[in-house]
C-alpha cells in the first residue's frame, strides 16, 4: 500500500520574514512535507492540519508593540514541538513570561554563537568546538528567559541566542538557521523535524511521483485533460507526470504566441510529440497575442492580457475535444504562496501569476495542478526521475508571459525578433564557456530606448540589450553573477555584430532585493 506522504506534516506560521520560504525549503530537504500559513491561522484549522511540529518564522515587527502579530494562546498547549526563529523565539519567550527589549546594538549579518552549557537535543551536530557561525537579523533580544527555559547559547551582542524547554519540546533561536549564511543551519532544522518531531522522511521524489499519479487518476477518472505546454520546466514536468498517470487521456496544447525563445516550438514538439509519444497540438497564435498587446506598456496589464489569451486559446482547443473536462497547469508552490500572500494582505504582491488566479466563470474546465505543492528544485528532481532530458529539466526559468515581460514597455514583433536572437547568442556563449550551469538564471532584456553608435563609417541610432545573470538557491534572494570581462566582451560583440537593430549591450549588476530577478 502506498504510504501517505502527507501524514507527517510540519506547519510553518509566517510573521512576514523575507526568509520564510527558506524555512520550508529546509524542511523539504529533510524529506518532510510542510506548509506555510499566515501567523493568525485559526486554531481549529491548525488542529485539523494535525502537524507533527510547528515552526514560528521571523518577522519585521517587535513583540511588545501594540497590535504585534501573535498566535492563538492555545497554540502552545497542543503538545507538539515548537521551534521559534528570531521573532518566533521572542514571541515564544514573551508568551511564557520572559522579557523582550530593544537591543542596544542591533545585529545584522554574521555572528559567532557560543555554547553556554551542554547542547540539548536540538543542537546535536550544530556546534563544532563549542561554537558555530550564524546569521543574525534582529533589533530586539530576549533579556530575561521564561521560567522552565534555559539558555543554550549566545553571541557577544545577544547573550540569549538559543533557548530550550526540553520537557515541553519548545525551542527558540535568535539567528536564522534557514539561510545559507548559517553553514550548519540545515542540520538544526533536520534535527527538529526528524528527531524532535519524529518524522521519518517520506517526502522523496519517487514517493511524490507515486502519490501524484494516484491522485491524478482518482481526480480525473476517465476524463480527458488538456494542458498548456510552454517548454518550461514546470509545464514540461506536469505533462510528463500526467502522461505517466493517464496516457492518451492527456492532450497538450502548445501555443506559439510569438513570445518564445529561438527555436523553442520545434524543440518542444520534438521532445514530447516525437520522443515521448505525448499528443501535442501546436497552435500558431502569434498575431493574436501581439494584436492584443498593441499599445500596452504596463507590465501587470501585459501579464493579464497574455494570461487571458492563453485561457481563451485553451477553451477553444478544449471545445474541439468533446470530452475534455480538465485544464492542467504547471502551478508550483511559490506561485501559490506569493498570490495567497497578496490576497490576505500578509505580503506584498510583486507580480501576478496568471496560472493561480482560477478560471473565468464561463470556462467549463476544472483545474488540475499536480505540482502545486512543490518548490522548483523538487519539480526538477521529479523531472529527472521521470526521464525528461537533463537539458530541459535544468533549463533556466522562463516566465509564463515569455518575452512579453522581457521586452520593456510595448511589445512589438520587431522587438521580439531582436530579443530572441540576442538571447540565443547569450545563452549559447554561456553554454560554450561552461558558465550556464553555474548560473541560476540568465536572460536578455530588450530596452525600448535608442542610443547613438558608430558602425563602420556611419552613425547608428539603435536599441539597447541588457544582460541579466543571477546566482540563487531559492529565488527569493539573489546576487548578480560575476561573468568574466572577456566573456562579457565576446557576448556583447556577437550581439552587436549579429543582431540587426542593436548597438549597445549592458550588464545588470543589481541584487534581489532591492531589484527583482525579472525586469518586469
Amino acid at each position: 500500500m502506498q504510504p501517505d506522504i502527507h501524514a507527517e506534516k510540519i506547519l510553518i506560521l509566517d510573521f512576514g520574514s523575507q526568509y520564510t520560504q527558506l524555512i520550508a525549503r529546509r524542511v523539504r530537504e529533510a524529506h518532510v512535507y510542510c506548509e506555510l500559513h499566515p501567523f493568525d491561522m485559526d486554531l481549529a484549522a491548525i488542529r485539523a492540519f494535525n502537524p507533527r511540529g510547528i515552526i514560528l518564522s521571523g518577522g519585521p515587527k517587535s513583540v511588545y508593540e501594540a497590535g504585534a502579530p501573535a498566535v492563538a494562546e492555545e497554540l502552545f498547549e497542543l503538545g507538539v514541538p515548537v521551534l521559534g526563529i528570531c521573532y518566533g523565539m521572542q514571541l515564544l519567550s514573551r508568551h511564557f513570561g520572559g522579557t523582550v527589549v530593544p537591543s542596544g546594538k542591533r545585529e545584522f549579518g554574521h555572528a559567532e554563537l557560543h555554547l553556554r552549557q551542554e547542547a540539548g537535543p536540538l543542537f546535536q551536530g550544530f556546534f563544532l568546538d563549542g561554537k558555530s557561525p550564524v546569521w543574525m537579523s534582529h533589533g530586539d533580544h530576549v533579556e530575561v528567559i521564561p521560567p522552565g527555559f534555559e539558555v543554550v547559547a549566545g553571541t557577544d551582542n545577544a547573550p540569549v541566542a538559543a533557548i530550550q524547554n526540553t520537557a515541553r519540546h519548545l525551542y527558540g533561536v535568535q539567528f536564522h538557521p534557514e539561510v545559507n549564511h548559517t553553514p550548519r543551519g540545515e542540520i538544526l532544522i533536520d534535527t527538529f523535524v526528524r528527531q524532535i518531531c519524529g518524522c521519518s522522511g517520506r517526502w522523496t521524489p519517487g514517493q511524490i511521483i507515486d502519490d501524484a499519479i494516484a491522485r491524478i487518476r482518482r481526480q480525473v477518472g476517465a476524463d480527458r485533460v488538456i494542458l498548456g505546454l510552454s517548454g518550461g520546466v514546470d509545464s514540461s514536468v506536469a505533462a510528463a507526470l500526467i502522461h505517466r498517470a493517464i496516457g492518451d487521456q492527456l492532450t497538450c496544447v502548445f501555443v506559439d504566441n510569438g513570445l518564445l525563445r529561438l527555436g523553442e516550438g520545434d524543440q518542444v514538439m520534438s521532445t514530447f510529440a516525437q520522443n515521448m509519444g505525448v499528443k501535442v497540438l501546436r497552435v500558431d497564435a502569434e498575431e493574436r497575442f501581439l494584436s492584443a498587446l498593441q499599445g500596452v506598456d504596463d507590465p501587470e496589464r501585459k501579464r493579464k492580457i497574455i494570461g487571458g489569451q492563453f485561457v481563451d486559446v485553451f477553451e477553444e482547443e478544449a471545445a474541439k475535444l468533446a470530452d475534455a473536462r480538465w485544464l492542467a497547469q504547471g502551478t508550483i508552490y511559490p506561485d501559490v504562496i506569493e498570490s495567497a500572500g497578496a490576497k490576505t494582505g500578509k505580503a506584498h504582491n510583486i507580480k501576478s501569476h496568471h496560472n493561480v488566479g482560477g478560471l473565468p466563470d464561463y470556462m467549463k474546465l476544472q483545474l488540475l495542478e499536480p505540482l502545486r505543492e512543490l518548490f522548483k528544485d523538487e519539480v526538477r528532481a521529479i523531472g529527472e526521475e521521470l526521464g525528461l532530458p537533463h537539458a530541459m529539466v535544468w533549463r533556466h526559468p522562463f516566465p509564463g508571459p515569455g518575452l512579453g515581460v522581457r521586452i520593456l514597455g510595448e511589445v512589438k514583433k520587431e522587438y521580439a525578433e531582436i530579443l530572441r536572437r540576442a538571447d540565443a547568442i547569450y545563452i549559447e556563449e554561456l553554454y560554450r564557456s561552461g558558465h550556464y550551469h553555474k548560473i541560476s538564471q540568465a536572460f536578455a532584456v530588450f530596452l525600448p530606448v535608442r542610443s547613438v553608435g558608430v558602425m563602420g563609417d556611419g552613425r547608428t541610432y539603435e536599441f539597447v540589450i541588457a544582460l541579466r545573470a543571477v546566482e540563487t538557491k531559492d529565488f527569493m534572494t539573489a546576487g548578480w553573477y560575476p561573468l568574466p570581462y572577456a566573456e562579457m566582451a565576446l557576448i556583447s560583440s556577437r550581439i552587436i555584430n549579429e543582431v540587426k537593430g542593436v548597438n549597445r549591450v549592458v550588464y545588470d549588476i543589481s541584487s534581489k532585493p532591492p531589484a527583482t530577478i525579472e525586469w518586469e
